[in-house]
């Protein structure tokens, strides 16, 4: 069935003048690496995975020009495994973007799908890992063992990073630095354990020069213990030196009686093809999941990183990662062995290649 869906889309691609389309774009990257993981007492593994440095894809993007400054376009894209050959999603075909769209370059754009929170936007903008790989600050996110994330989505698919059935409007290009946007997620009657979440998210933020500063807050109204909403709030600013980008920034997650601040700060050097990246990340929990209380499951992990371009659209990356947990907290770079201990430390590194297209 994905087959035939791929060769549909090919086709339309191909065929894309009979449709009228001003363009259509077939793009992707193909990113795969070896990485080595210890976790403390548990031993280590060594594999390799896709996705380290960008998380690997294939896409569709097209554009129809409708006159007047205003114009049409869609938005579809595919998660792959690059290692393995196959879908980086078991549930969803274009798990990572689905979107159709209408634009004004005086009024903004208006989109309607799957796409990014603008939360997730906001953070993602100062992770110089790109939220993925061994020192991605997705580590303290997705893969939260204990606390508010897990008390509202459980093992399902959480609203940190994508919504389904989302409109979202996004403000034109012209307002003189100021820019940002609002999702309005339905959801359809059912709970985030359905496959479905009501999410109402806005980000706004502001530019000038070398300067960058952003706030967002969203909302999931119907998660897993009723009446409880969850709340993702972001705050993020940086500053461009020329010499280096230096970043800050603090995503608070809150569910019930449970909350988690992870805080971020990050600097990318670049030097000569490439570039040096360090980022710091903390995860603070505090308050209770029923009647246990988290509030001594802390963790810190430190980044380092380096890019070395060998073109605009090929690269090699080496990547390291600490990460240190305190109380019970265990918390793992991913791609480890499993059973790690309460407060026990996961370190790990890799070695990759990524091309765009």
């Amino acid at each position: 069935m994905k087959a035939r869906i791929l060769a549909v889309a090919l086709t339309a691609a191909l065929v894309s003048p009979a449709f009228a389309q001003s363009s259509v774009t077939v793009f992707g990257i193909a990113d795969v690496a070896v990485r080595q993981v210890n976790n403390q007492g548990r031993g280590s593994v060594t594999s390799m995975l896709s996705g380290s440095n960008s998380t690997s894809r294939v896409g569709f993007r097209g554009v129809e020009d409708l006159g007047g400054g205003l114009s049409a376009g869609f938005h579809l894209e595919h998660g792959l495994l690059i290692d393995t050959g196959t879908d980086a999603s078991s549930t969803q075909w274009f798990d990572r973007r689905s979107t159709v769209s209408l634009s004004s370059t005086a009024w903004g754009e208006l989109r309607a799908g799957r796409d990014y929170t603008p939360t997730y936007t906001l953070w993602t903008r100062n992770d110089p890992f790109s939220y993925v790989g061994v020192a991605g600050s997705n580590n303290f996110v997705n893969a939260t063992p204990v606390g508010p994330i897990r008390s509202a989505f459980g093992s399902n698919l959480n609203t940190t990073v994508r919504s389904s059935n989302a409109l979202e409007y996004l403000l034109p290009g012209n307002l003189g630095g100021l820019e940002g946007g609002l999702m309005l997620a339905a959801g359809e009657g059912g709970l985030v354990a359905n496959g479905v979440a009501k999410v109402t998210s806005v980000r706004l933020g502001y530019s000038a020069g070398p300067f960058s500063v952003g706030v967002a807050t969203a909302t999931t109204a119907n998660s897993l213990t009723a009446g409880d909403k969850f709340k993702d709030d972001v705050l993020a600013g940086s500053y461009d030196a020329g010499v280096a980008r230096i970043s800050l920034a603090v995503r608070s997650f809150k569910q019930a009686a449970s909350k988690q601040r992870n805080s971020m700060l990050s600097v990318v050097v670049p030097v000569g093809v490439g570039e040096v990246k360090f980022s710091w990340n903390s995860a603070n929990l505090s308050g209770k999941v029923g009647t246990a209380t988290i509030d001594a499951n802390d963790a810190t992990q430190l980044g380092l990183g380096y890019v070395h371009n060998l073109s605009k659209r090929t690269a090699l990356f080496a990547s390291y990662a600490r990460i240190n947990n305190k109380g019970g907290a265990t918390f793992v770079v991913p791609g480890g062995p499993a059973g790690l201990t309460g407060g026990s430390n996961s370190t790990g590194y890799e070695l990759g290649m990524r091309h765009t297209f």
